[in-house]
């Protein structure tokens, strides 16, 4: 049986495995020793913290801490160089735990995936080095429907002045990765990196979201902020493999549905398990011999392994092209087609199980002591990042028309 995560504290101490070992398989919690003892930190004070908001400082600092933010980081520049569907499966555990840290840790890789995508290679291995030899956390302020951010050249040098609205963990971070317009025109973006701590850079405390509400995902103002050359990360325009980041992003956001999908299924197990009361009219004498109860779980076990199987599919279709040293425009549309039907049925499968949890747990299981109402704010906050209906839109096109998705920063 596994075990229950409510709002008092998991011991640490505990040999009994974290989830049931039908959401996460025990060959992958035996393989990922540190990532299990993680996750147990952040579960003892998940439900307190969540409810509370804020940064969580501490429990960045357990993810500094437990050598796990140099997974995408290739073994030539000191990191442990993973592959991408075993990076995301680690992804999917925290947030099945904690969503909002899980959110944090898996923006860590993406942008290490920017830089790797788009650097050239000393600033590979000038950036990524640092990060490993000075244990750095990276945050962003990419928001690519954010046009306020004006990057502008002086003489020799870059400067930046604008705003950025959702900047995950950009707070308390060491360094960022940030997108900013070199003109008017929409499609001429660059990235950069650069230091947290650059003078006219300012990080804002803002995020008041009713889910994700550990992500730090406020605003960054950036004022007369001096850009160097070499911060720029290149190439500038677009191909096949570029793309690929917006694969890699939509990833992330299909693991945090799964993860909170995941966390919420094994929940409700626990408790239907362990405190759920018999219906007078049901005719059995534990709420787990009822019929409707029964069948109520099996309907959501079938949402949630069509879509965890979607998403492994598109996980590893994306490690195929990642490791491809040249990719196609059309191979970078067959990624892109299993990422939107990952996309779409975890998103919507995770809404309906977060949701659908509670008819099988009743009227008890709604107190604020258990924190189970997380799941489902946490799905539906990230479940907007982009509109899903554009993702069927494209499957329909490519079905009828035979056209593949326009590539995008969305997908």
């Amino acid at each position: 049986m596994s075990m229950q995560l409510r709002g008092s504290p998991v011991a640490l101490e505990s040999t009994a495995s974290l989830f049931d070992s039908r959401l996460f398989p025990r060959d992958f919690v035996s393989r990922n020793g540190k990532v299990e003892r993680l996750a147990r930190k952040l579960a003892a004070t998940v439900v307190q913290r969540e409810r509370e908001g804020g940064s969580a400082r501490a429990e960045r600092q357990l993810l500094r801490e437990s050598g796990l933010l140099t997974l995408a980081i290739p073994q030539q520049f000191g990191g442990q160089g993973l592959v991408w569907p075993e990076i995301y499966r680690i992804v999917r555990y925290l947030a099945a735990v904690d969503s909002s840290l899980a959110h944090l840790f898996a923006f860590q890789h993406l942008q290490v995936a920017t830089i790797l995508l788009y650097g050239n290679p000393e600033q590979q291995r000038h950036w990524l080095s640092r990060t490993v030899q000075e244990r750095w956390f990276w945050g962003n302020a990419t928001n690519s429907r954010g046009s306020r951010l004006q990057l502008t050249r002086r003489e020799e040098h870059y400067e930046l002045n604008g705003r950025k609205s959702f900047c995950s963990g950009a707070l308390g971070a060491d360094a960022l990765v940030v997108s900013a317009q070199r003109s008017h025109n929409p499609e001429d973006r660059a990235f950069i990196v650069l230091p947290s701590q650059r003078e006219g850079v300012a990080v804002n405390d803002d995020w008041d979201a009713f889910g994700q509400r550990q992500t730090d995902s406020g605003t960054v103002q950036f004022e007369g902020v001096f850009v160097d050359s070499n911060e720029v990360l290149g190439p500038s325009g677009n191909s096949p493999r570029i793309g690929l980041r917006a694969c890699l992003s939509q990833l992330v956001l299909i693991q945090l549905y799964l993860g909170n999908a995941q966390g919420a299924l094994d929940a409700a197990l626990n408790y239907t398990r362990e405190h759920s009361r018999v219906w007078p009219a049901s005719g059995v004498t534990i709420a787990t011999d009822d019929p409707f109860i029964q069948q109520r779980y099996g309907e959501l076990w079938l949402l949630y392994r069509s879509a965890y199987l979607l998403a492994e599919h598109a996980a590893q279709r994306l490690q195929q092209a990642w490791e491809k040293p040249a990719l196609t425009a059309a191979e970078r549309a067959e990624v892109a087609l299993a990422v939107n039907e990952a996309k779409v049925v975890s998103a919507r499968s995770a809404l309906e199980i977060t949701s659908r949890i509670f008819e099988s747990m009743g009227a008890s299981s709604t107190s604020g002591q258990y924190g189970f109402d997380r799941f489902w704010r946490n799905v539906r906050v990230h479940s907007l990042h982009d509109p899903l209906d554009y993702k069927v839109r494209d499957l329909g096109n490519w079905l009828l028309n035979a056209k593949p998705p326009t590539p995008s920063l969305y997908g």
